[in-house]
């Protein structure tokens, strides 16, 4: 491994906490804490991520609060192919997410963390803490989860959402996919989920809290969604 492949190793943490912080719903506390987020960004070492979250750190700042909550919600609430949600790609609202979704929570569980009532265990911010504070086992999440994350990423993309970048960066730090994977998610992509209608009751919130786990250290705890569950914003994306 290269010297810079090590750094760029180490400093993934640290990538994988600024982006789960640029993913959350973009409320006051959120816009708040840009600047910390900014003066964070020298420690990452790979020059095309710091562009690439200093570009989405300027959006927001231009942006008033009102619509930069709205473009969030235009972007990813009401749509089924921008679900922040990773396992829904794959699995839409069947048996086997909710298996998934278990199989999440186990993982969290594994590494001493537990997970929130307030989200469901596979909503993007969340795993991306979970894995800025347990590295080893959240790299695995991210590629148990890897097809929701290539979706999101070229849905982005199409729609030339500025949240590209955070993909871009996440996606960049991950292993050089195999073909029959990149085929596997163009076909996602171009399908969408399955359809199957079951409950998630199991692994829904029961309101939320606007309290979240793993928030960086000095740094609000930005809710995911103000007076919106999770459960919520699943239906609405169908």
């Amino acid at each position: 491994m290269t010297r810079r492949a090590r750094r760029t190793a180490a400093d993934t943490p640290l990538v994988h906490r600024v982006a789960s912080v640029l993913l959350r719903y973009p409320d006051a506390a959120l816009l708040a804490c840009l600047d910390d987020v900014a003066a964070a960004l020298p420690a990452v070492a790979d020059a095309a991520d710091r562009d690439r979250f200093s570009s989405v750190c300027d959006h927001l700042r231009r942006l008033g609060p009102t619509e930069a909550a709205q473009r969030y919600v235009d972007t990813f609430d009401h749509t089924r192919r921008r679900s922040l949600h990773l396992t829904y790609y794959r699995h839409g609202d069947t048996r086997a997410r909710g298996m998934a979704l278990l199989a999440l929570k186990h993982a969290y569980r594994r590494a001493g963390h537990e997970p929130p009532d307030a989200e469901l265990p596979d909503y993007l911010p969340l795993v991306l803490e979970f894995a800025a504070l347990a590295p080893e086992p959240g790299h695995r999440v991210l590629l148990r989860c890897r097809d929701g994350l290539e979706v999101l990423r070229r849905a982005l993309h199409e729609r030339s959402s500025p949240y590209h970048h955070v993909l871009d960066a996440l996606c960049g730090r991950l292993p050089q996919p195999a073909r029959h994977e990149r085929d596997s998610w163009q076909r996602l992509a171009v399908e969408g989920p399955p359809g199957e209608q079951v409950g998630l009751e199991p692994f829904g919130p029961p309101e939320q809290t606007g309290q979240e786990p793993f928030a960086p250290p000095g740094h609000p705890a930005p809710s995911a969604h103000p007076a919106r569950t999770a459960r919520e914003r699943e239906k609405e994306g169908r």
